[in-house]
């Protein structure tokens, strides 16, 4: 098994699965196989079918059973049976998914890379550069990308620019911690309290 983390609590449970199995071996883990390869016939590259069923071994390592998850017309996604709201993201070499029972969830994992330096101004105000450290710019950076991420997903909105309506209060980065953001494209205009950790390949966030 490949579960590089594991959480369950009472309301919210979400891992981490590094993708180190070939096909056939993930195929394996689940009951019926050849469902499993009928499903995910429009793909046709490895790596994205690795990917198909490395989330799909994930889910099943978190809820104890196999579930089946649809996308609604925006790609959202959600399971068939409605037991859970659920949140999936992936990036090279490993794959995330998150769950709670009670609130819509998001979850975001970023691969490290100095690509982020150039992109800063496309998604990030002048006020939220001011605050980069620069001693952990590169982190620094893919969580605020990875959290802006993270709250698209949970607010499930169309046309947002995550410049304008995504804020991300200042913190100093550290190996794992918690940081506010706030969404300005409903009318709700929610708050939120967004966790992170900073691994060597990578930076993950989740709310």
């Amino acid at each position: 098994m490949a579960v590089l983390e594991k959480h369950i609590d009472v309301n919210c449970r979400w891992g981490i699965w590094k993708m180190e199995e070939t096909i056939e071996h993930l195929l394996l883990l689940f009951s019926d196989p050849a469902q499993q390869l009928e499903q995910m016939q429009h793909l046709t590259a490895q790596c994205r079918r690795l990917e198909w069923l490395s989330v799909r071994a994930l889910l099943k390592e978190l809820c104890g059973e196999e579930k089946q998850i649809k996308y609604l017309s925006t790609g959202m996604p959600y399971l068939s049976d409605h037991s859970f709201h659920i949140s999936i993201s992936h990036t090279r070499g490993y794959v995330a998914v998150i769950l709670s029972t009670q609130k819509k969830v998001g979850i975001d994992i970023e691969q490290y890379g100095e690509r982020i330096l150039k992109l800063r101004t496309k998604f990030m105000s002048k006020q939220e550069i001011e605050t980069i450290s620069a001693d952990k710019e590169v982190y620094h950076l893919l969580l605020h990308w990875s959290a802006k991420e993270t709250l698209f997903k949970i607010i499930g909105e169309e046309a947002v620019d995550f410049k304008e309506h995504l804020l991300i209060s200042p913190f100093i980065p550290e190996k794992k911690g918690t940081f506010n953001a706030y969404e300005l494209r409903t009318a709700k205009q929610q708050k939120f309290l967004l966790h992170y950790q900073i691994h060597p390949d990578f930076v993950i966030t989740w709310c």
